[in-house]
């Protein structure tokens, strides 16, 4: 039987979630070089960055992206203007969005302001606006709809400039850099995952 290959990347930004060629984006292929049934659990969107997990375990695939297994995701968010208290209740009660044209309210989360994180620079930068200030919050998720932390910073009046998840469970980027990657084996992600 042929072994399973798990793997931690952080993906740059502006880089397709799928190692297959679209138009003239850049994809995972342009950066990492894995087996070729290893496969992205899930996505980040191309204008954002950070944490990935690569494997060909189907069973890691389900456990992960089926709705039912519930799994904290945590997002390092850098916003327009500088976020207050009320705006970080609402995003903690949940908000509603739209998704696929359909009002929905978000479920609780776990939603922090954040005192300069520790963040690689972004290459091209945000844009910088001397007059308008910008602040970070940590979100903590336990769902993943499309594009959900930029419709809910928006949601509460402090638009997403710049989107990196920084852990799945308790697998973190820790002091990994855009393009990187990390070999893990079954017990140690299963364990980080899953206590398991």
């Amino acid at each position: 039987m042929k072994p399973f290959n798990y793997y931690i990347i952080y993906k740059p930004f502006q880089v397709l979630s799928q190692f297959s060629k679209e138009g003239d984006k850049k994809t995972l292929a342009d950066f990492f070089d894995v087996e070729k049934d290893v496969y992205p659990v899930g996505r980040l969107d191309f204008d954002s960055e950070g944490l990935l997990i690569l494997t060909n375990d189907k069973q890691l695939n389900h456990r992960l992206l089926n709705p039912n297994f519930r799994h904290k995701r945590e997002y390092y968010v850098q916003v327009d203007g500088t976020i207050n208290n009320d705006a970080i209740n609402k995003l903690q009660q949940g908000v509603t969005i739209n998704i696929d044209g359909k009002l929905y309210n978000t479920k609780p989360a776990t939603a922090r302001v954040l005192d300069n994180p520790i963040v690689c620079e972004r290459n091209p930068p945000i844009r910088f606006r001397k007059d308008i200030p910008t602040s970070w919050v940590g979100i903590i998720l336990t769902e993943g709809k499309n594009r959900q932390v930029r419709k809910m910073t928006a949601a509460v009046g402090f638009p997403t400039l710049r989107l990196i998840r920084n852990s799945i469970e308790n697998i973190c980027l820790d002091a990994m850099k855009p393009g990187e990657i990390i070999s893990l084996s079954k017990s140690s992600i299963y364990k980080k995952l899953f206590n398991e």
